[in-house]
């Protein structure tokens, strides 16, 4: 199941006839020099191989063997490496009560219980980092190759409140880090996660206030709901109830519209999933502009039914998905370019990822099943209207508490719904719950034991098949 955590330059896939397949390079090789100079990150990779004439040093089965490869400046090298970073990863060393990592059950992948706070991931991924662990050195590399959007974690604009939440007394000061970004021309995007009796109510009309008084440079702040699993460790949180999920939408859409009057723009969003638990209309697609929080879950519902009633020319998505960073670092991991002056966005560092649809068994026109989380389960309905479709949603035993996202969803929880639908001939199923060919829980399509069609996740794509297939 491949249970290891592969921090090294391995290559692991040479694309054929490729400059790097012409000059010898194999899969397997480990990159141990390029330009004679070592490496730390994908991002140093691509900066080195970005050239004309690249000189690699490669271990090989414990020999080193040196490769030269010509090719046009900018040309694809054509090479997948086997992870984001190839020094150790800058590993969190908060101790976060709501921290996800925490909630997971024993016995899965051992890269999915990495709890990084590294900013090349945060960069790379759209990872949150709480900085720290960020110094002097990592801000002038972030400065100097202008690597952007971060995003951030806030919670708390009070510092020692902050801290608390962190559990790190360094969690008070860390945000002095933001300011420097901020004023280095940095772009940053942050994150409130938002936990009943701790941040919510009157504390997070101050966090926002702070954040709009401190920190008004910031290009969005997405405040989403805590997640809790049925193996959460700590007695004292609990999830949102219907009533304190209006009064947080109420407030963030309230300094949402302050604001848009002081900044120009609006800054402050809540997720979607906070709108749903508050069983509130959420803001149509032209207010959330450019979409800058949608891999924050902020937006996915309003772009995907614009996607899905062709009035989007592009889809806005999809995201990397959950544990994205440490599970497969190839080029259809990163996540896509959004910021036109980031010298990255030139070497196919930051691709769109394009996953066309996969099926397990024979094209079918019978009945159709959709298979998402709970959450979107009735957007999803709304749309497809009275086609021959039936929309399944997920329960999602394996985690349980309130995880009832798509992302999060299982094979084990998949192949049970699938068992209890015997009429569906084919069930169209979101990629982003899959990552390398398997779910969270190591399962595998061909696990489910049913005619399954894995489908990109926007609304454009899941309109296709629908068309084509019925």
């Amino acid at each position: 199941m491949g249970d290891s955590v592969d921090l090294s330059a391995r290559i692991t896939e040479v694309v054929p006839d490729s400059p790097a397949a012409t000059a010898d390079v194999r899969v397997g090789d480990v990159v141990a020099l390029v330009n004679d100079r070592p490496i730390r990150d994908i991002i140093e990779w691509h900066h080195q191989v970005d050239e004309a004439h690249v000189s690699l040093r490669l271990d090989r089965g414990g020999m080193l063997v040196d490769v030269e490869v010509e090719k046009q400046p900018g040309e694809p090298l054509g090479v997948s490496i086997a992870s984001a970073v190839f020094d150790r990863v800058q590993t969190c060393d908060n101790h976060c009560s709501f921290c996800f990592i925490y909630q997971l059950p024993k016995g899965l992948r051992r890269s999915l219980y990495l709890k990084d706070d590294d900013y090349r991931l945060s960069f790379l991924f759209g990872n949150f980092t709480t900085l720290t662990r960020f110094t002097e050195m990592d801000l002038e590399r972030v400065i100097d190759q202008a690597l952007s959007p971060l995003h951030v974690s806030i919670h708390d604009a009070d510092p020692w409140g902050r801290a608390e939440m962190l559990r790190n007394e360094r969690g008070a000061m860390s945000l002095r880090w933001l300011r420097t970004l901020l004023d280095n021309g940095t772009n940053v995007r942050g994150q409130v996660v938002l936990c009943p009796g701790v941040n919510d109510g009157d504390v997070l009309e101050r966090t926002l206030a702070g954040i709009l008084d401190e920190y008004a440079e910031l290009d969005a702040v997405a405040v989403v709901p805590l997640g809790l699993s049925r193996f959460n460790p700590e007695a004292s949180l609990r999830v949102h109830s219907a009533a304190e999920a209006r009064i947080a939408v109420e407030i963030v859409d309230k300094w949402r519209e302050i604001s848009r009057q002081v900044v120009g723009h609006p800054m402050f969003w809540a997720s979607d999933e906070l709108y749903l638990l508050a069983d509130k209309a959420m803001p149509g697609a032209a207010d959330y502009g450019d979409f800058p929080m949608y891999e924050d879950g902020v937006g996915i519902v309003a772009s995907f039914r614009e996607e899905f009633a062709g009035r989007r020319s592009s889809v806005t998505g999809p995201t990397s998905g959950f544990f994205a960073s440490v599970d497969g670092a190839t080029p259809s991991g990163y996540r896509s370019e959004r910021a036109p002056a980031n010298p990255a966005g030139d070497t196919g560092l930051r691709p769109v990822r394009v996953q066309i649809a996969q099926r397990t068994g024979s094209t079918t026109k019978g009945r159709i099943g959709i298979l998402t989380g709970e959450y979107a389960a009735p957007v999803i309905e709304e749309l497809v209207g009275n086609r021959n479709v039936t929309v399944i949603p997920v329960r999602n035993d394996f985690f349980g508490g309130n995880t009832a996202v798509a992302g999060l969803m299982v094979g084990a929880d998949i192949a049970r719904v699938i068992t209890e639908h015997p009429e569906i001939d084919e069930f169209l199923l979101p990629d982003v719950c899959l990552s390398e060919g398997r779910f969270l829980d190591g399962s595998t399509l061909a696990d489910l034991g049913a005619n399954v069609t894995v489908v990109p996740t926007d609304g454009a794509s899941l309109r296709r098949i629908l068309d084509r297939s019925l």
